[in-house]
């Protein structure tokens, strides 16, 4: 059994999210919620909410008898979403580009025995 869960135009960029996700890839959920809870990296909330939705999903997939215990981060990645373009004034008339970047982020737990 296994359930997912998506993060999707998180105003962050993909390659300061995938430094958080690489920690928890393969973890069991308890550790991997006590590591991010502990991470110093802003990227580190977004992806703490979206385990713990793929956790309330699983556990609203196989029933009450699941335990979060029993869990752990199958999958996990970050794919780049739509860039924001803004422009701001430089020297001498100028401008230059300045790219907001998001991200989708994908989570999957499953239980051991899947």
């Amino acid at each position: 059994m296994q359930a997912r869960a998506l993060a999707r135009y998180v105003r962050s960029s993909p390659r300061k999210m995938r430094r958080v996700v690489d920690v928890v890839r393969g973890e069991p959920v308890q550790k991997a919620l006590s590591v991010l809870s502990f991470m110093p990296q802003s990227a580190s909330v977004p992806v703490m909410k979206t385990l713990k939705s793929a956790v309330a999903n699983a556990i609203n997939i196989a029933g009450p008898n699941l335990h979060m215990e029993d869990l752990y981060v199958k999958e996990a990645y970050v794919n780049q979403g739509p860039t924001m373009k803004r422009f701001r004034p430089r020297a001498m008339g100028r401008a230059s580009r300045i790219r907001k970047r998001s991200s989708h982020l994908t989570i999957v737990v499953a239980d051991h025995q899947a």
